[in-house]
């Protein structure tokens, strides 16, 4: 049952306004238009400026070559600067500096990458305006499986103080971990299945690990983290444990938006100011693991646990406790055969609980068991081509049971196969190509309000791509890919409340198969003293599946507002936008007497003879743009990333000493959904300081981090509580990192 109703009401939040004319806000209070035309002008001029000064500088001796990372998210490796698609990489310092209480939030500074911001404890990646089951996280190439992509107030079962490295692959990667990665990948690399045999670390023994503790002042986080592996011939062992503290966050003004209180009749004295209820995270979990290595591969298994509290905020009185116990399970053997580099598979096994409490009193529980496990086949040349064919298999046992039980029982199966080709065809020319079909079935079972339904699902997709390196620094990579992707079980069979949203949630069991074309250009440069990337994409959804407004209003239940109908549609829309990431060396170490650890962002050449120069400065130059639009309605679709642009000044000695500041400013977002506000611009000042000191074979990282300098008030447009929940005020944060 539902009724017209007669009043405004965002989707960002719990609570409607009423129908009253907004005031207008023309940006922030120190940013109007006007300005913010001046400021993207100015950016353009000193990015030309500098880009030409610093090409003159090119018959300088010191040249930088970047790392070359192999990136996983390739069946067949590579380095980042082969990729046909964008990758951004966080590692060692680059990760140390951009550690967040979420996944979503440590990558969110990255071109192209937004998150939920729905909360402290749950913030989903959001890339290129695609979240939810367009953007696939993995936990080394294996589905995390929990239930994150339900909805954005449930967490990723993933601690950010666990992991070594995260690969952030940007646009279609469909080939390897199917259709619902149409937005990007996020795939988190550990190494709680040992794949090599441990090296010679502290005094001369085969051991390595790890201790990081970190207190900080914005919302009063202690945290800390410990690893340590070692070996004892072909075993390998790994042993890892975080424990991480906060409390509510603070803030600089009020958490309700200006336009939320002004509009609020029942607005009162107990309005929350300088703190944001409900926002404390508790979080702690570790992992055993262990390998049998040999020269031709590996063979072992890890058990981890994940436990989490957390507030919503969206209610001050609820709080969601989540745990999830897996297994990992991998192996791979090289050259078993002629013809045949490599066999590899992966499994996880995972059974997943999260409760949701109002007060003391449990509310909704949602069950899940999975597993998901892959295996690949990596073949030799076949004339000019090589590559890896495989096979996946997932399976998902969901339940939900409570008051917000939105969802039936449904049972999910998916089995896939691929294949991926590769060829050389010269020292300048490379293309790639590959299919992937995926067959799914969703199994709902009948309950109140629920009718059983059975959907069966045959989705195929397919890309191809060149990569034109026409001299050894730069390389021009081009894809083209077509995309089917099933429906997932919550927009085929949603029917209920669901407070966290503000929203209740219609599903639609007659949705088809949804298909998109993309397009994406990338530029990359890895010499010299200009080194970067640039990004352009484009992409055509036919049937895009979104949860759409429609007027209407539930019934209310015991005295309260009934909650606004969300219904489940299918609709043409398109993406475009791009992505730029530029550093500019301006004074580069070189030198054989440089002491370690040289940076791992960079290595350092220098002519015979050159002078010791111990000294770093880059300046890296971050900007992205993406604008979505509903065919239908000829207007945007709901949370879509404004336009955001940045700059990092970083300076090092010796590489022990480290300095950087770092401004970060997002722009108006006016291209708005229906029912949906405008969110103004922000600029968000940040700093650190690092100092590395050896001591008795191990490596002291001592550092201070402070954010959101400035005290600016600043709310992500991507989250469903931007009215309600403003980023985190000034903070500062400390930290000592052992690794040894």
């Amino acid at each position: 049952m539902c009724r017209a109703h007669t009043h405004a009401c965002s989707p960002h939040g719990r609570f409607c306004a009423p129908s009253v004319r907004l005031p207008q806000f023309r940006g922030s209070r120190v940013l109007n238009p006007f300005i913010h035309m001046k400021f993207r002008s100015l950016s353009l001029i000193l990015i030309a400026s500098l880009s030409a000064r610093l090409v003159l500088a090119q018959s300088d001796q010191s040249i930088t070559r970047l790392d070359e990372v192999v990136v996983t998210a390739s069946p067949l490796g590579g380095t980042l600067f082969e990729q046909a698609q964008p990758v951004n990489l966080l590692t060692g310092e680059r990760l140390r500096f951009r550690l967040e209480p979420t996944i979503g939030e440590t990558i969110s500074k990255e071109p192209g990458v937004s998150s939920t911001g729905f909360a402290p404890g749950a913030s989903r990646p959001v890339i290129r305006g695609l979240a939810d089951d367009r953007v696939r996280t993995l936990q080394n190439g294996v589905s995390t499986q929990d239930i994150s992509n339900v909805s954005p107030d449930h967490a990723i079962t993933i601690d950010p103080l666990s992991i070594e490295t995260v690969e952030v692959v940007r646009g279609p990667a469909t080939l390897l971990y199917g259709p619902n990665t149409i937005g990007g990948v996020v795939n988190v690399i550990e190494n709680r299945v040992p794949e090599r045999r441990a090296e010679s670390g502290l005094f001369g023994l085969p051991l390595r690990g790890r201790l990081d503790g970190r207190i900080g002042t914005v919302d009063e986080e202690r945290s800390g983290a410990g690893l340590l592996e070692f070996g004892a011939g072909p075993i390998q062992f790994h042993l890892d444990g975080f424990k991480r503290e906060t409390q509510d966050y603070h803030i600089p003004g009020y958490a309700r938006s200006e336009r939320f209180r002004k509009s609020d009749p029942r607005a009162d004295r107990d309005e929350p100011r300088g703190v944001v209820p409900n926002s404390f995270t508790r979080a702690q979990g570790g992992a055993m693991g262990a390998s049998f290595v040999w020269d031709q591969g590996h063979f072992g298994a890890a058990y981890s646990g994940y436990n989490s509290r957390y507030g919503t905020v969206a209610e001050p009185d609820v709080t969601i406790d989540t745990e999830q116990r897996r297994w990992d399970i991998r192996g791979a053997v090289r050259e078993p055969m002629r013809g045949i580099k490599e066999i590899r598979f992966k499994l996880g096994v995972t059974d997943y609980t999260h409760t949701e409490f109002e007060g003391f009193s449990v509310g909704t529980v949602f069950d899940q068991q999975a597993y998901d496990g892959r295996l690949e086949l990596v073949h030799g040349k076949l004339g000019p081509f090589e590559g890896a064919i495989g096979f996946q298999s997932q399976s998902i046992d969901f339940s939900a049971t409570g008051a917000e039980a939105f969802l039936p029982q449904v049972d999910t199966h998916v089995n896939s196969v691929f294949v991926f080709e590769e060829a050389t065809i010269s020292d300048q020319w490379r293309v790639q190509f590959g299919g992937r079909y995926d067959r799914q079935t969703n199994d709902s079972d009948s309950a109140p309000g629920f009718v059983g339904l059975e959907r069966e699902f045959g989705a195929f997709s397919g890309s191809a791509g060149v990569v034109f390196m026409p001299v050894e620094e730069w390389a021009v990579a081009l894809t083209a890919s077509y995309t089917q992707r099933p429906p997932t079980y919550v927009e085929l069979f949603a029917n209920g409340p669901h407070v966290a949203t503000n929203s209740f949630e219609v599903g639609d069991a007659d949705l088809g198969l949804e298909e998109s074309v993309a397009l994406d250009l990338t530029v990359r440069k890895k010499l010299g003293r200009l080194t970067g990337s640039a990004s352009a994409f484009y992409y055509h959804f036919s049937d895009f599946i979104t949860a759409t407004p429609t007027g209407l209003f539930a019934e209310e239940e015991e005295g309260e507002e009934g909650l606004p109908i969300f219904a489940y549609r299918a609709t043409d829309a398109h993406f475009f936008g791009g992505e730029l990431e530029l550093t500019f060396h301006l004074i580069e170490p070189r030198g054989a007497n440089l002491p370690a650890p040289m940076s791992k962002d960079a290595k350092a050449v220098a002519a015979p003879g050159a002078p010791v120069q111990p000294h770093r400065l880059d300046l890296t130059l971050r900007s992205d743009y993406v604008s979505a639009q509903d065919e239908e309605t000829d207007r945007s679709l709901p949370r879509i990333t404004p336009f955001r642009a940045g700059a990092e000044l970083v300076y090092a000695f010796h590489e022990r000493f480290t300095a950087r500041v770092e401004g970060r400013y997002s722009a108006r977002q006016n291209r708005t959904a229906e029912f949906e506000f405008p969110t103004d611009s922000y600029f968000l000042l940040n700093a650190s300081l690092s100092y590395k000191v050896p001591v008795a074979g191990t490596e002291l990282d001592f550092y201070v981090r402070g954010t959101n300098l400035t005290g600016a008030e600043a709310r992500l447009h991507t989250s469903f509580l931007k009215e309600f929940a403003p980023l985190p005020g000034r903070g500062v944060l400390f930290g000592v990192r052992a690794d040894f």
